[in-house]
């Protein structure tokens, strides 16, 4: 069976089954249940309010960082390890995910212990190994059964979850809440646990003992590769969790501050238990929330070895990625299963438990990072639809840095060095990413700054695409008409090169005012460079220019013709496009209307050819991907709208054209985009085509001198003719 075969097999989750409810009840776990009490008991209401809120606050900044990330690029398997390698390779997402990846396993094992602790409160007289291998058996069934069986059976322990929570809310009505609540808001006194024999707490101590509870927020993301519309669902599932369990835990510090006194809440751990309406289905809620936590664990885990094995981080790699007939990544949960039961004859986990903690809160960390170097680098290809302000990651980052060294300084330094060993580990294996990193951007901004000093262009990637301008002038009047429209196709981060075509015998004055232009973009925030030739002939002065620029340290990756009156379409313009062409270098030909100009800027026309017979949208669509790059820069530069046009023969086809249309807005990240097809002659249309200040076509293998002049006539406006260098990408 194929992949593809078994793609298609493969059922997808919506956001509430596949991002909400686990979210949520890894969330609403045992910490809520069995030490929620323990932490109003020593902080106070005042104080564990704190403690909830700071440590929201970190995971709500990192889960809006992944929320922007995850809506700006076409995330696979594996949620944060995704995530993280998309942006910047395979190594740091393979030193985050191997770690992680074992991590996830021991929460499994713990959720289970747990579990068992609870079942044995219960009956006591049940064997604690067969307890947990029977837990185990069950969740490895469920899980390997398929995803589906997994979010099902959440579903049931959700419904158990939400009747142990209104237990406590019967508990509050029928008079538990005898606390005044002026006795109840109070700041804490700390007096420790029955472990150190009340030998005293802190405010951070307590914190350490609660934060657990909120590092829940990947469990949707995991299952990424799962989901029908992973940038819409994991945004809105995961934030929707995390307000419904805030809220929750917030209201349940209150109710137990009220319902419990302080000798209470710091020596009974199953205070709320005991303080709830019908104390049975709390315990339920206990064994429910260990459940599906574990379950979460197991279903997320094996997702993220899946996709590791997928992009060979790993050796055996191939039988790591295989799949069941459904889809299901039935080696990864065999491998994992094995990895669980062996960590469960270990029997205690204390020594390594804060382990798990701690690499979620790096991979925290690292989600934040990948935001803010996206930020700050401002490539055309960050454009996720979900924005978050600069401040959010930067908060995200260093709260979570601050909690690491807060639960335990000793692991969080070893935490950081098994990441850092596993990193030089992947570095050297010379790993393969099937797709592009955010590095690449990384790179040639640090290279970039360099080489401004020296006036020095390179040839970019896709992700890190920016239009860099060549602009043959022969005429300067011509240019300077032109100035705000190709500061607008250039700014903020692209660059204009301005090349001078001047006969030998040409006046001073030419260079002169060359370089005047150039400075002018300069003080416009464009950078500028300029040069000229000496020669008689402006075609081969261009092509002579570009060819020399061919093996510089930067280049330029666009040609701007300005077609005048005087120019000769056969001999000056078309053997520069020819040569452009040859050279992989992007043509922009601009004609302008006589009298219309670029109008009021606020509409700019996209012409998409029928694309009949191949309605695949693939990586490379031609010179649609530098046509609507420009397109978006200049609606950026001129807070104008696209609309995006296609001409089809056919009326049959009229339902691909529009599925085609509405899926390259999406992928492409184009938010506020009109779309029309409409059916007939493509040149006959044209005379009645809708108005727009500035109409953008393709050039194609026939691209002739008289199919400007019509389609400048037709359209009644200026018109811009792009051909592509095969080098750009719109869905980067």
């Amino acid at each position: 069976m194929t992949m593809q075969t078994q793609k298609t097999k493969l059922k997808k989750f919506g956001t509430f089954g596949g991002v909400f409810t686990p979210t949520l009840l890894t969330i609403l776990g045992v910490i809520m249940y069995l030490r929620m009490g323990w932490v109003v008991g020593n902080a106070g209401l005042l104080g564990a309010w704190i403690i909830i809120l700071v440590s929201f606050l970190i995971t709500l900044c990192t889960a809006l960082s992944m929320s922007a990330i995850t809506t700006n690029i076409r995330i696979g398997a594996g949620g944060a390890y995704a995530i993280i390698s998309q942006a910047l390779g395979l190594e740091v997402g393979g030193s985050l995910g191997i770690p992680r990846y074992i991590s996830q396993g021991l929460a499994v094992t713990m959720y289970i212990f747990g579990f068992r602790e609870g079942w044995l409160g219960i009956f006591p007289n049940h064997d604690p190994f067969l307890v947990d291998i029977i837990v185990f058996s069950i969740l490895i069934c469920i899980a390997y059964i398929s995803a589906d069986l997994a979010i099902k059976t959440q579903y049931f322990i959700m419904g158990v979850i939400v009747l142990s929570l209104i237990s406590i809310v019967m508990a509050a009505y029928h008079g538990s809440m005898t606390i005044p609540t002026e006795n109840a808001i109070r700041w804490g006194t700390f007096r420790g646990s029955i472990e150190n024999g009340f030998g005293g707490s802190s405010f951070w101590m307590v914190f350490a003992v609660f934060f657990p509870a909120a590092t829940g927020i990947m469990a949707g993301a995991n299952m990424s590769g799962e989901l029908r519309d992973p940038k819409k669902s994991i945004p809105l599932g995961t934030l929707w969790a995390i307000g419904v369990s805030f809220v929750i835990y917030m209201v349940l510090a209150f109710w137990i501050a009220r319902s419990a006194s302080e000798d209470e809440l710091v020596s009974n751990y199953n205070v709320i238990i005991d303080k709830s309406y019908f104390g049975p289905l709390v315990i339920a809620g206990v064994l429910g929330a260990t459940f599906s936590s574990a379950l979460a664990s197991i279903v997320g885990s094996s997702r993220i070895l899946f996709a590791m094995g997928e992009h060979k981080v790993l050796p055996y790699a191939n039988f790591l990625s295989g799949q069941s007939a459904n889809g299901q990544p039935r080696n990864a949960m065999v491998v994992t299963g094995i990895m669980i039961f062996a960590t469960m004859l270990l029997r205690d986990l204390n020594a390594i438990a804060p382990l798990v903690t701690l690499f979620f809160l790096i991979t925290y960390a690292m989600i934040n990072i990948v935001v803010i170097i996206e930020q700050q680098l401002g490539l055309i290809s960050y454009r996720p639809i979900f924005k978050v302000h600069k401040w959010i990651p930067w908060v995200g980052l260093f709260s979570s840095i601050m909690a690491m060294f807060i639960i335990n300084p000793t692991i969080s330094l070893v935490s950081l060095v098994i990441v850092f060993v596993v990193y030089w580990f992947l570095s050297k294996q010379n790993l393969e990413t099937p797709f592009e990193d955010v590095r690449s951007g990384l790179f040639v901004s640090f290279a970039e700054w360099a080489a401004k000093h020296t006036w020095g262009m390179k040839k970019m990637q896709q992700r890190a695409w920016k239009p860099n301008l060549m602009v043959p002038i022969r005429d300067i009047s011509g240019a300077k008409g032109n100035f705000q429209f190709l500061r607008n196709i250039a700014a903020p981060k692209g660059s204009i090169k301005l090349l001078g075509i001047a006969p030998f015998s040409g006046s001073e004055s030419f260079t002169t005012e060359l370089i005047s232009l150039s400075e002018a973009f300069r003080n416009k925030g464009v950078f500028s460079s300029w040069t000229v030739i000496h020669t008689d002939e402006f075609a081969k002065g261009v092509n002579y220019g570009n060819q020399a620029l061919k093996g510089a340290f930067f280049r330029p990756n666009i040609v701007f013709l300005n077609l005048q009156q005087h120019d000769d379409f056969e001999t000056e313009i078309k053997p520069v496009i020819q040569e452009s062409v040859r050279l992989e270098i992007g043509v922009l030909l601009f004609s302008a209307h006589p009298t219309a100009l670029l109008g009021q800027r606020n509409l700019i026309n996209v012409w998409v050819s029928d694309r009949r017979g191949n309605w695949e949208l693939g990586w490379d669509i031609g010179s649609l991907d530098l046509s609507t790059l420009i397109a978006y820069k200049l609606k950026k530069n001129w807070e104008a709208r696209i609309r995006l046009i296609m001409v089809i023969s056919q009326a049959d086809e009229e339902e691909n054209a529009k599925k085609f249309l509405n899926s390259l807005v999406n992928l492409a990240r184009l938010p506020e985009t009109l779309i029309e097809v409409h059916l007939g002659d493509f040149r006959e249309f044209t005379r009645k085509a809708p108005s727009a200040d500035l109409n953008i076509f393709g050039m194609d293998a026939e691209f002739k001198h008289d199919f400007i002049m019509e389609m400048t006539k037709k359209t009644n406006s200026s018109c811009l003719f792009v051909k592509d260098s095969g080098h750009e990408s719109i869905l980067a």
